[in-house]
């Protein structure tokens, strides 16, 4: 089960592709109930688990690309092909996204017939998931922001340029225009971009909600656990107290029986001294 986290990657088998979404299609993450098991499977546990680690660190190495792409914001490098690549990226992260969280789903009904170190497992896997995923949707913020940004300052130098063409340029107005229709149409298809960017960004706060309810139900069935120690623990002291005092009493019993020998001992002798003395008077 560690081996699925330490090297989420490793395994034999074959991978499953998690890349492949409708597109412009923004994917909604749900945690709605799993379907029910009737068994532990210990291959489909260690499958799942590795398949879910494996995905959690292909979402960690997408914020790794997001945030290169956003030191390239604002810098000549900024071009349609790293929007488009920006967008590619979310696009494949989303999906992986929610079919780790299914992934998470399926694990959990098959841990429900698991032990305490499947749990632990799952736990473990759930809170893992849960800070990539914070970390991805922040990088997402952050990289939306700035391209806004950076288009807000762009139609601004836009509109500028547009009033000093006006004002300097009325001569030349209809080859100016052209050119100016040309930018504007970037720039819608820029806005565009940075609109569709902004649709990709998945709303954390849900898939945080719902991974809450199920590292809340795990803590309800490791504390029953723990409970179910505590009482044998506290039944185990009981019986070896009643076993200390079963050992005590025995030893009073003995103790008694040892001192009323001693005593008829010495009544005997006394007994005896005094029919020895008759006799001898």
């Amino acid at each position: 089960m560690s081996q699925a986290l330490n090297n989420p990657a490793g395994g034999g088998g074959p991978r499953r592709d998690y890349g492949a979404t409708a597109e412009g299609t923004t994917p909604e993450v749900s945690f709605a109930s799993a379907g029910g098991s009737s068994g532990f499977s210990p291959t489909e546990f260690m499958t799942l688990s590795e398949d879910i680690g494996h995905n959690i660190t292909a979402v960690h190495s997408s914020s790794k690309q997001l945030e290169k792409q956003l030191k390239l914001i604002n810098t000549p490098r900024e071009q349609p092909a790293l929007r488009e690549k920006v967008h590619s990226i979310n696009k494949k992260t989303n999906a992986r996204i929610q079919t780790t969280s299914q992934d998470l789903q399926r694990l959990q009904a098959v841990v429900r017939h698991g032990d305490k170190q499947q749990r632990l497992q799952l736990e473990k896997l759930t809170q893992e998931f849960q800070s990539v995923v914070e970390k991805y949707s922040s990088q997402q913020k952050r990289i939306s922001t700035a391209m806004r940004q950076t288009l807000r300052q762009a139609q601004e130098s836009e509109h500028e340029n547009e009033a000093l063409a006006r004002e300097e340029l009325l001569q030349q107005q209809r080859l100016e225009q052209a050119g100016l229709q040309q930018e504007h149409d970037l720039l819608v298809e820029r806005q565009r971009q940075v609109e569709q960017i902004e649709s990709d960004i998945i709303d954390v706060n849900q898939i945080m909600t719902q991974l809450s309810g199920l590292v809340h139900e795990q803590g309800e069935q490791l504390d029953l656990i723990e409970n179910t120690i505590e009482r044998t623990a506290t039944n185990v002291e009981e019986g070896a107290s009643e076993l200390a005092k079963a050992a005590r009493s025995r030893q009073s019993y003995r103790c008694k029986i040892l001192i009323l020998l001693v005593i008829a001992v010495i009544i005997g002798l006394v007994v005896t001294g005094i029919i020895v003395a008759k006799l001898n008077s």
